[in-house]
């Protein structure tokens, strides 16, 4: 006789099951506090946001976004969508406690290997957005390119390339 299959679970709780995680990824480190990085979710993609502020400027003559903070948003943007990605079937199927997170801990961040970032143009005075595309994952290793722009999607002023090592499973 076969069990009774368990009625699917309301969209909201996956909500914000989804929201909790992400928020808890991105308050565990503090330099993504400092530098105001948030995160916009669609599904499984994400988009990154570096809202402007004066402290950004690294060049007040010109001015333009400092090339430290634009690199420090792209590596940002690929460790947290490796992170996410690599969360996303304990999140959807709800081994994750998202309620319990921020207590707990979060399960460890991929590390930075190498990266190298390409500068296009100068980051203008407003808010930057960056998405993270993942080449090749595995279970050690993984390698993500990464696209930044402001005002217009096809006009990139940054994009990186970097290697990470992946967290293992804890059992």
């Amino acid at each position: 006789m076969k069990s009774p299959r368990r009625p699917p679970e309301p969209v909201q709780v996956i909500k914000q099951r989804r929201d909790t995680t992400l928020r808890a990824l991105v308050s565990g480190v503090p330099y993504i506090q400092f530098l105001g990085i948030h995160f916009e979710r669609r599904g499984d993609e994400l988009t990154g946001i570096l809202p402007f502020d004066q402290k950004l400027i690294g060049n007040p003559m010109l001015p333009a976004i400092h090339g430290g903070v634009t690199a420090a948003f792209l590596e940002v943007t690929a460790i947290i969508t490796l992170s996410w990605t690599y969360l996303w079937e304990d999140v959807e199927s709800g081994a994750i406690d998202a309620s319990g997170l921020e207590e707990k801990g979060l399960p460890r961040l991929p590390k930075t290997i190498d990266i190298s970032t390409d500068y296009l143009r100068s980051g203008l005075p407003r808010d930057a957005y960056a998405r993270a595309r993942i080449v090749r994952s595995g279970r050690r290793y993984a390698s993500v390119h990464v696209e930044a722009w402001q005002d217009n999607r096809d006009r990139l002023f940054a994009q990186a390339t970097g290697h990470f090592l992946m967290p293992q499973k804890r059992d």
